[in-house]
């Protein structure tokens, strides 16, 4: 039996209209859910003090649920920056430099590798220790310089991170705003993102090589010049490189792979998934970090392995900070609610989005089809502000809804809203997005939004249907 709608129901869903506008209009929403926090507060519990302190409280639980991803992602992009400062990422990826020759090569051995590194570091720090070393050789078999960043970005910042497999960051935010187990949707996006990824990148070179046969696309001779030259200027980097031998080089390039992938094999024979390998890639990064300040820094190893970490801190907070207010808003939607503010739900309530879903169940003709179309619609407009990860929750949380709603698979259109969200603000689309793969590549990040639209927007588009019949 339904639960009758109150007015924290309607509350609820006029401030997911009120975000969904404002990232439309691309304005920040953290003022937007602050106010719709304090208002659901308020309403339910009639106290001013206790509405102000609810806002804390729920600033309190979104960073307890979210800790050890914003941990993990700090600690990873920590031990990048120690990677890429001694020179290793160098040799990491220097027999990868002896098989391109080709500008096709170069295009899908680039995406392929900046995939395979961004599912374990994270796309951004693996622009960093890709881009600088592989531009250069791309740019001498003739891939310009806008191929090679539309391969890192349709790679990294689209494939790795809207299925985030290793790290499990975005699932984690989805899956929680849509109370299903964060594996759920791993196991339900493993498909869609291969979907996505093979439709979009295949358009993408499809049209690269038709610009470059008409020579549309020329390649920037002087990307090469200016990255070697600002290299070259970072005296400091360059000493650093130094540090470490060529033969202990050669070890750690080896060695560090090799942990990475005794930790995906120990994630499959001890059937770890969540939190439990998310601590095992973190605990990992934290041991190579260490490793790598003592053997480089010699004595100043243990101050900079501190100065390592709070650079990763810094990163991740940067990037979560905008994610923070939005993913507590959120969760008021769900078990959050009694939690942040307390036990003011209506009897038999099962959590304000599932009561819309049921509510919606009974007065709007639905089917999964249209709630497909919703989700993918959903997601990337949440995409709009650029984060690609603000706005999952929304996604999480819709998708919730309309699996109450129609009966489909939660977790397929959970997936669904999670890939559309990450590929359009994750980093191939909203131009703000784009600055780290464009300024390593020294290519217009709009002339690089507009590239991949057309390869994008094809992608959501057959990934959508798939999901039709899936669901």
């Amino acid at each position: 039996m339904g639960v009758e709608l109150t007015a924290l129901h309607w509350i609820y869903v006029i401030f997911i209209f009120l975000i969904l506008g404002f990232m439309i209009m691309r304005r920040d929403t953290t003022f937007i859910c602050i106010v719709g926090i304090f208002l659901l507060a308020f309403t339910a519990t009639q106290s001013l003090s206790a509405s102000i302190s609810s806002i804390f409280n729920s600033f309190i639980f979104t960073i307890t649920e979210l800790l050890s991803t914003i941990l993990v992602i700090s600690i990873i992009v920590s031990m990048s920056k120690a990677l890429t400062r001694t020179g290793i990422n160098d040799v990491m990826i220097s027999p990868f430099t002896k098989l391109i020759k080709t500008p096709s090569l170069a295009f899908w051995i680039i995406g392929i590798l900046m995939m395979v590194i961004s599912w374990f570091f994270w796309p951004s720090p693996a622009v960093a220790l890709l881009g600088a070393v592989m531009l250069p050789v791309a740019i001498r078999v003739g891939l310009p310089a806008l191929g090679v960043a539309m391969a890192m970005n349709l790679f990294g910042h689209g494939i790795a991170l809207s299925g985030d497999f290793i790290i499990q960051g975005a699932p984690k935010l989805t899956a929680d705003a849509a109370g299903i187990p964060v594996l759920d949707v791993v196991e339900a996006s493993v498909p869609l993102v291969f979907v996505m990824g093979i439709v979009t990148t295949v358009t993408a070179f499809i049209l690269l090589k038709r610009d470059l046969r008409k020579g549309i696309l020329k390649i920037e001779n002087n990307t090469e010049k200016t990255l070697v030259a600002e290299n070259a200027s970072n005296q400091e980097e360059e000493l650093m490189k130094s540090l470490l031998s060529p033969r202990v080089k050669k070890f750690l390039a080896f060695l560090i792979p090799v942990l990475f992938l005794l930790d995906v094999a120990a994630m499959f024979i001890l059937d770890l998934s969540g939190g439990d390998a998310t601590a095992l890639v973190g605990g990992t990064a934290i041991f190579i970090l260490l490793v790598i300040s003592l053997l480089a820094h010699k004595n100043k190893g243990l101050e900079k392995t501190t100065s390592y970490l709070i650079e990763g801190f810094q990163f991740g907070f940067k990037v979560f900070g905008p994610v923070i207010p939005i993913a507590a808003f959120f969760y008021l939607g769900d078990s959050g609610f009694i939690k942040m503010i307390g036990d003011f739900l209506p009897t038999n309530s099962t959590g304000l989005v599932n009561d819309l879903g049921i509510a919606l169940a009974h007065t709007v003709p639905l089917n999964g089809q249209i709630a497909a179309v919703t989700l993918t619609t959903v997601g990337a407009i949440t995409g709009l502000d650029g984060s690609g990860f603000s706005g999952i929750s929304l996604a999480g949380s819709v998708a919730n809804l309309f699996a109450a709603a129609t009966g489909a698979s939660i977790a397929t259109l959970t997936a669904l809203g999670q890939i559309a969200a990450i590929w359009v603000g994750g980093g191939t689309l909203v131009p703000w997005a784009l600055i780290p793969a464009a300024a390593i590549c020294g290519v217009d990040p709009f002339e690089l939004a507009r590239r991949n639209l057309v390869p994008v927007i094809i992608g959501l588009v057959v990934t959508t249907i798939v999901v039709m019949f899936l669901i």
